[in-house]
Protein backbone atom coordinates (compact mmCIF):
# COMPACT_ATOMS: atom_id res chain seq x y z
CA UNK A 1 0.00 0.00 0.00
CA UNK A 2 0.81 3.40 -0.97
CA UNK A 3 1.85 5.72 1.99
CA UNK A 4 0.62 9.75 2.48
CA UNK A 5 2.88 11.53 0.68
CA UNK A 6 5.01 8.84 -1.31
CA UNK A 7 4.72 9.27 -5.22
CA UNK A 8 5.70 6.60 -7.48
CA UNK A 9 3.81 2.84 -7.88
CA UNK A 10 3.55 -0.25 -5.54
CA UNK A 11 4.98 -3.38 -6.50
CA UNK A 12 1.31 -4.41 -6.56
CA UNK A 13 0.18 -2.06 -9.14
CA UNK A 14 3.19 -2.64 -11.67
CA UNK A 15 2.24 -6.28 -11.32
CA UNK A 16 -1.30 -5.72 -12.16
CA UNK A 17 -0.19 -3.47 -14.99
CA UNK A 18 2.03 -5.89 -16.38
CA UNK A 19 -0.27 -8.05 -16.62
CA UNK A 20 -2.58 -6.20 -18.05
CA UNK A 21 -0.12 -5.00 -20.80
CA UNK A 22 0.56 -8.99 -21.24
CA UNK A 23 -2.75 -9.68 -21.97
CA UNK A 24 -3.74 -7.05 -24.71
CA UNK A 25 -0.12 -7.91 -26.21
CA UNK A 26 -1.68 -11.63 -26.51
CA UNK A 27 -5.02 -10.23 -27.91
CA UNK A 28 -2.95 -7.79 -30.79
CA UNK A 29 -0.87 -10.62 -31.73
CA UNK A 30 -4.01 -13.18 -31.89
CA UNK A 31 -5.35 -10.14 -34.47
CA UNK A 32 -2.38 -9.74 -36.21
CA UNK A 33 -2.06 -13.85 -36.83
CA UNK A 34 -5.70 -14.62 -37.71
CA UNK A 35 -5.37 -11.06 -40.33
CA UNK A 36 -2.27 -12.64 -41.81
CA UNK A 37 -3.82 -16.14 -42.21
CA UNK A 38 -6.76 -14.88 -43.78
CA UNK A 39 -4.36 -12.86 -46.15
CA UNK A 40 -2.09 -15.62 -46.75
CA UNK A 41 -5.76 -17.79 -47.30
CA UNK A 42 -6.65 -14.94 -49.94
CA UNK A 43 -3.43 -15.21 -51.62
CA UNK A 44 -3.30 -18.71 -51.99
CA UNK A 45 -6.82 -18.95 -53.17
CA UNK A 46 -6.36 -15.77 -56.13
CA UNK A 47 -3.29 -18.00 -57.15
CA UNK A 48 -5.10 -21.21 -57.58
CA UNK A 49 -7.89 -19.40 -59.31
CA UNK A 50 -5.27 -17.25 -61.61
CA UNK A 51 -3.65 -20.65 -62.63
CA UNK A 52 -7.17 -22.47 -63.36
CA UNK A 53 -7.75 -19.05 -65.36
CA UNK A 54 -4.59 -19.57 -67.43
CA UNK A 55 -5.16 -23.45 -67.94
CA UNK A 56 -8.38 -23.31 -69.29
CA UNK A 57 -7.48 -20.29 -71.39
CA UNK A 58 -4.74 -22.53 -73.24
CA UNK A 59 -6.96 -25.29 -73.22
CA UNK A 60 -9.63 -23.47 -74.97
CA UNK A 61 -6.83 -21.61 -77.39
CA UNK A 62 -5.34 -25.41 -78.28
CA UNK A 63 -8.68 -27.00 -78.84
CA UNK A 64 -10.07 -23.92 -80.58
CA UNK A 65 -7.17 -23.73 -83.58
CA UNK A 66 -7.09 -27.87 -83.88
CA UNK A 67 -6.05 -29.02 -87.07
CA UNK A 68 -7.28 -31.89 -89.39
CA UNK A 69 -3.29 -32.76 -89.77
CA UNK A 70 -2.84 -36.30 -88.80
CA UNK A 71 0.40 -37.56 -87.80
CA UNK A 72 3.29 -40.27 -87.92
CA UNK A 73 4.04 -41.99 -84.47
CA UNK A 74 7.24 -43.87 -83.15
CA UNK A 75 5.97 -46.74 -85.49
CA UNK A 76 5.48 -45.56 -88.60
CA UNK A 77 1.65 -45.32 -88.19
CA UNK A 78 -1.14 -42.76 -88.84
CA UNK A 79 -2.93 -41.45 -85.94
CA UNK A 80 -5.57 -39.46 -86.03
CA UNK A 81 -6.00 -35.72 -85.64
CA UNK A 82 -7.85 -35.67 -82.26
CA UNK A 83 -7.59 -38.63 -79.73
CA UNK A 84 -8.68 -39.00 -76.63
CA UNK A 85 -7.69 -40.86 -74.86
CA UNK A 86 -4.20 -41.28 -76.43
CA UNK A 87 -1.43 -43.34 -75.43
CA UNK A 88 -1.67 -42.49 -71.61
CA UNK A 89 -2.65 -38.89 -72.37
CA UNK A 90 -6.62 -37.72 -71.67
CA UNK A 91 -6.70 -35.61 -75.10
CA UNK A 92 -3.79 -35.43 -77.92
CA UNK A 93 -4.57 -33.65 -81.10
CA UNK A 94 -3.09 -30.87 -83.83
CA UNK A 95 -3.11 -27.73 -82.60
CA UNK A 96 -2.65 -24.43 -85.62
CA UNK A 97 -1.05 -21.54 -84.24
CA UNK A 98 2.22 -22.06 -83.40
CA UNK A 99 3.62 -18.58 -82.55
CA UNK A 100 7.03 -17.73 -84.98
CA UNK A 101 7.88 -14.66 -83.89
CA UNK A 102 11.43 -15.16 -85.53
CA UNK A 103 10.25 -16.20 -88.80
CA UNK A 104 11.94 -19.87 -88.43
CA UNK A 105 11.23 -22.53 -91.04
CA UNK A 106 8.92 -24.08 -89.62
CA UNK A 107 5.34 -25.54 -89.74
CA UNK A 108 2.92 -23.35 -87.29
CA UNK A 109 1.62 -26.59 -86.25
CA UNK A 110 2.08 -28.91 -83.50
CA UNK A 111 0.81 -31.89 -81.47
CA UNK A 112 -0.31 -31.35 -78.20
CA UNK A 113 -1.22 -33.08 -75.48
CA UNK A 114 -3.45 -33.08 -71.75
CA UNK A 115 -2.32 -35.30 -69.18
CA UNK A 116 -3.69 -35.96 -65.26
CA UNK A 117 -0.33 -36.95 -63.22
CA UNK A 118 -0.74 -37.30 -59.82
CA UNK A 119 -3.45 -34.16 -59.16
CA UNK A 120 -1.11 -31.99 -61.49
CA UNK A 121 -3.33 -30.81 -65.17
CA UNK A 122 -0.27 -31.44 -67.70
CA UNK A 123 0.33 -30.24 -71.24
CA UNK A 124 2.52 -31.63 -73.45
CA UNK A 125 4.31 -30.40 -76.55
CA UNK A 126 5.84 -32.10 -79.27
CA UNK A 127 8.43 -29.93 -81.79
CA UNK A 128 7.79 -32.25 -84.53
CA UNK A 129 4.41 -33.35 -85.93
CA UNK A 130 5.82 -36.42 -86.88
CA UNK A 131 8.06 -38.00 -84.31
CA UNK A 132 10.39 -40.60 -83.58
CA UNK A 133 11.63 -42.66 -80.33
CA UNK A 134 13.93 -39.94 -80.04
CA UNK A 135 11.67 -37.03 -79.84
CA UNK A 136 10.40 -36.19 -76.31
CA UNK A 137 7.67 -33.70 -75.49
CA UNK A 138 8.11 -30.67 -73.63
CA UNK A 139 5.98 -30.74 -70.29
CA UNK A 140 4.41 -27.69 -68.39
CA UNK A 141 2.12 -27.73 -65.27
CA UNK A 142 -0.70 -26.30 -65.22
CA UNK A 143 -2.90 -26.77 -62.40
CA UNK A 144 -2.39 -28.26 -59.04
CA UNK A 145 -4.78 -30.41 -56.48
CA UNK A 146 -6.79 -31.55 -59.51
CA UNK A 147 -8.83 -34.40 -58.50
CA UNK A 148 -10.63 -35.27 -61.80
CA UNK A 149 -10.61 -34.18 -65.32
CA UNK A 150 -13.04 -35.61 -67.64
CA UNK A 151 -13.49 -35.38 -71.60
CA UNK A 152 -16.24 -35.39 -73.79
CA UNK A 153 -16.79 -35.22 -77.48
CA UNK A 154 -19.59 -34.05 -79.21
CA UNK A 155 -20.73 -35.26 -82.74
CA UNK A 156 -22.76 -33.91 -85.74
CA UNK A 157 -25.42 -36.05 -85.14
CA UNK A 158 -25.47 -33.96 -81.03
CA UNK A 159 -24.37 -37.07 -79.09
CA UNK A 160 -21.47 -37.31 -76.85
CA UNK A 161 -18.92 -39.53 -76.92
CA UNK A 162 -16.08 -40.35 -73.94
CA UNK A 163 -13.78 -41.76 -76.91
CA UNK A 164 -12.24 -40.29 -80.57
CA UNK A 165 -12.61 -41.17 -83.21
CA UNK A 166 -15.55 -43.09 -83.42
CA UNK A 167 -15.01 -46.36 -84.54
CA UNK A 168 -17.01 -45.69 -87.92
CA UNK A 169 -14.13 -43.23 -88.75
CA UNK A 170 -11.77 -45.36 -88.08
CA UNK A 171 -12.70 -46.82 -91.91
CA UNK A 172 -10.27 -45.82 -94.55
CA UNK A 173 -13.03 -44.56 -97.08
CA UNK A 174 -14.52 -42.13 -94.76
CA UNK A 175 -11.00 -41.03 -93.15
CA UNK A 176 -11.05 -38.30 -89.56
CA UNK A 177 -13.52 -36.98 -88.63
CA UNK A 178 -13.92 -34.20 -86.11
CA UNK A 179 -16.43 -33.52 -82.63
CA UNK A 180 -18.06 -30.36 -83.07
CA UNK A 181 -17.19 -29.39 -79.27
CA UNK A 182 -15.25 -31.15 -76.60
CA UNK A 183 -16.71 -30.63 -73.42
CA UNK A 184 -13.59 -30.21 -70.58
CA UNK A 185 -14.61 -31.03 -66.41
CA UNK A 186 -12.56 -30.22 -64.10
CA UNK A 187 -12.72 -31.14 -59.95
CA UNK A 188 -10.24 -29.99 -57.62
CA UNK A 189 -9.40 -29.71 -53.88
CA UNK A 190 -11.15 -25.96 -52.57
CA UNK A 191 -12.40 -25.47 -56.53
CA UNK A 192 -15.20 -27.85 -57.00
CA UNK A 193 -16.45 -29.13 -60.22
CA UNK A 194 -15.74 -26.45 -63.72
CA UNK A 195 -17.59 -27.40 -66.66
CA UNK A 196 -16.16 -25.85 -70.39
CA UNK A 197 -17.64 -26.42 -73.71
CA UNK A 198 -14.80 -25.41 -76.09
CA UNK A 199 -15.91 -25.31 -80.10
CA UNK A 200 -13.57 -26.86 -82.46
CA UNK A 201 -13.16 -25.14 -86.31
CA UNK A 202 -16.29 -25.39 -88.15
CA UNK A 203 -14.22 -26.00 -91.17
CA UNK A 204 -13.31 -29.52 -89.88
CA UNK A 205 -16.51 -30.91 -89.61
CA UNK A 206 -16.56 -33.39 -92.78
CA UNK A 207 -14.83 -36.39 -93.14
CA UNK A 208 -11.19 -36.07 -94.87
CA UNK A 209 -10.49 -37.63 -98.68
CA UNK A 210 -9.85 -41.12 -99.22
CA UNK A 211 -6.07 -41.17 -99.16
CA UNK A 212 -4.30 -42.30 -102.63
CA UNK A 213 -3.75 -46.57 -102.59
CA UNK A 214 -5.84 -46.38 -99.33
Amino acid sequence: MRRSGESGFTLFEIMVAMAVFALLSVMAYGGLRSVLESRQGLQLASERLTQLQLALLLLERDLGQASAREVRGDSGKFFAPLQSPADGYLIEFTSDGWANPLATPRSSLRRVAYSLEEKHLIRYTWPVLDRSYSVEPLSAKLIEGVTGLSLRMLDSKGEWHSDWPLPETLDSTLGWVSPRAVEVTIEGERMGRIKRLIPLPSGWFKPAEKKAGA
